[in-house]
């Protein structure tokens, strides 16, 4: 029987000599291994970061508020019918006298002459200012759009020079 006790006694021993290993690991840690671990804490933080800004730019490039510019052409020509005449179009202001169509919300010319609309749904020729067909008694209220400046001829420099 005394081997039982003295290999009770090693067991204790060594359950005792793990125990103070143990502690001693976490009481005096080996720096150089948990300096060896901080890229494996650090990295998966650096990527939520980078994909939580991702995520964020992406969401707000989707719904951030856009100006809405139209580009608004001057007057154009009137389109011609097969037997050569005038074909004004029905919802735009247009001017028999001088064959043009101008933009939508455009009610004189420049010089001051009262431009004409068909209506779209009944086809009665009415001022453009009036917002309301008296025949049918649709409200065609069309504004103009925000017009956007060009310049006249080619930028200065480059082609412009030679």
């Amino acid at each position: 029987m005394p081997p039982v006790s003295g290999d009770l006694a090693t067991s204790i021993q060594n359950g005792w000599a793990g125990f103070l290993d143990l502690v001693s690991k976490v009481v005096s840690p080996d720096w150089g291994a948990l300096i060896a671990l901080i890229p494996l804490f650090v990295a998966p933080l650096v990527a939520l970061l980078l994909l939580a800004m991702l995520g964020r730019w992406t969401i707000f490039g989707l719904l951030k508020p856009r100006a809405r510019v139209r580009h608004v052409e001057g007057a154009r020509a009137m389109e011609r019918d097969a037997g050569g005449h005038l074909a004004p179009p029905a919802g735009a202001p247009f001017s028999l006298r001088t064959g043009l169509v101008y933009p939508f919300g455009t009610a004189r010319t420049d010089d001051g002459e009262d431009l004409s609309v068909i209506c779209p749904m009944c086809r009665v020729e009415r001022l453009a200012q009036i917002g309301t067909c008296g025949n049918c008694g649709l409200v065609l209220n069309v504004r103009r759009g925000i017009e956007i400046a060009r310049p006249a001829g080619p930028p200065p420099g480059g082609a412009a020079i030679a």
